[in-house]
């Protein structure tokens, strides 16, 4: 029977960004969600647990998901950096990641494998579902996880406690994105924990109940 799946959270300043360490407990390998603009807390907290990062794993490519990638490729040099297709050039430009505007410039090694729904991947044992929810970028993507009790959704930014991501950016869109979050999230059992690129876990029930911008009294 496998193992316990563990999540744990670093949020990097100076955006407040979650990223995840996700790992069986008791295993020795772990895959990072959205490194962010302070890797040296991801090292760190791999090194004291002897954890060795099998890959990273991009929801999006905004600046405050993947500045944390060099650090970590370099950390790990036979990981790869996964993330939609439809986000790949942000990676890479420091202009479509939207870093040059705040006059923090940040690229990312490119992408050694895009990601799109339908794909089931295996990353340190543990098997995610992509699927694709566009609005806040052109390419952001979800993962689920099935087998943990309840399921897991690795959300970046389509859903928040009470908000949902930006659609102001460039390529952003509400429509995208909400009729992404209903066919995508919403059927999903209501237990089913979100972890999100920023701020607090929520579950799909209470979103789907209190969200005021693509609850059900929205």
């Amino acid at each position: 029977m496998n193992s316990p799946i563990s999540i744990d959270v670093i949020v990097s300043d100076p955006f407040a960004e979650n990223s995840y360490i996700v790992r069986r407990e008791g295993g020795h390998e772990a895959f990072v969600i959205d490194p962010g603009f302070e890797p040296n807390l991801i090292l760190e907290f791999l090194e004291e647990r002897e954890l060795i990062c099998v890959a990273i794993v991009n929801t999006h490519g905004h600046v405050d998901h993947i500045a944390g990638n060099g650090a970590m490729k370099r950390a790990f040099p036979g990981s790869p950096i996964l993330v939609g297709s439809g986000d790949a050039a942000m990676l890479t430009d420091a202009v479509v990641n939207m870093s040059a505007g705040y006059g923090i410039p940040v690229t990312s090694p490119p992408a050694d494998q895009f990601v799109k729904e339908g794909d089931r991947l295996t990353l340190a044992g543990i098997e995610l579902e992509v699927f694709d929810i566009p609005g806040h970028s052109p390419g952001h993507v979800v993962y689920l996880i099935r087998e943990s009790k309840p399921f897991t959704v690795l959300g970046g930014d389509v859903l928040f406690r009470g908000s949902i991501g930006r659609t102001d950016f460039p390529a952003g869109s509400f429509p995208l994105l909400k009729a992404g979050i209903e066919r995508v999230l919403w059927p999903l059992p209501a237990d089913t924990m979100v972890y999100p690129g920023h701020g607090p876990t929520t579950t799909i029930g209470h979103e789907k109940r209190t969200n005021p911008f693509v609850g059900e009294s929205a």
